[in-house]
Order: structure tokens, then C-alpha cells, then sequence
């Protein structure tokens, strides 16, 4: 398994080339937030104030992974436009948000 450490608890700022498989996010316990996107994208550089403010008061593992053509990952979990959020629990999908605008969209979210 790819080794999670313990800079991915809570809000992790920068998106990482070095994506886990989706067998390592199937082993995963407990409550974890996947995001993907891309540092240049508009999009993700809109969401990230959201995306800290909600995260930086929860102890969840979020995980950001550099998402893009040839990204396996990311094909995996079908995503088509980033951000994408995927929260899981215990290394299985619950809900996923994609690009959040609003605060309360990312509450919402973590609610489940």
C-alpha cells in the first residue's frame, strides 16, 4: 500500500503527482476526503478557500492528487471535472461534490 503520512490529516494545500492506487484508497479506515484537481485550474483555485475553511476544522485524511489525461485514478473514481471531491468512509464512496461554490455545499457533503 502507498504510504499516507501524516501530512494528508486534515486540509493538505498542494495536489501530489504521486496519486495511491485504488486498492491502497480501499484500505483506507475511517473518514477521508479525495480531491482531485490541478494547481493551474481556475476552478480548484476558486474552491480551495472553501475546501480549507470546512476542512481545517475536522480531523478527516483529504487527499489531493494531481488529476489528468493518462491519470489512472482519477479515471477510476469517473472523474470528468475538477475539482472533484469524494468523500469516503472506510475506503468506500459516500458522496462527491464537484467544483463547490458555497460553504454549505461542502457542509452538506460531510453531513453524510
Amino acid at each position: 500500500m502507498t504510504k499516507i503520512n501524516a501530512a494528508t490529516m486534515g486540509f493538505n494545500p498542494d495536489y501530489s503527482e504521486q496519486a495511491p492506487t485504488v486498492e491502497d484508497i480501499k484500505l483506507l479506515a475511517g473518514d477521508v476526503i479525495l480531491e482531485f484537481g490541478a494547481p493551474w485550474c481556475g476552478h480548484c483555485q476558486a474552491s480551495a478557500p472553501i475546501v480549507a475553511d470546512e476542512l481545517s476544522t475536522r480531523t478527516l485524511c483529504h487527499i489531493k492528487v494531481f488529476d489528468g489525461k493518462g491519470k489512472k485514478l482519477g479515471r477510476a473514481f469517473g472523474v470528468t471535472l475538477w475539482p472533484t471531491l469524494i468523500y469516503l468512509k472506510n475506503g468506500e464512496e459516500v458522496g462527491r461534490l464537484v467544483r463547490p461554490l458555497l460553504a454549505s455545499e461542502m457542509t452538506e457533503l460531510l453531513a453524510l
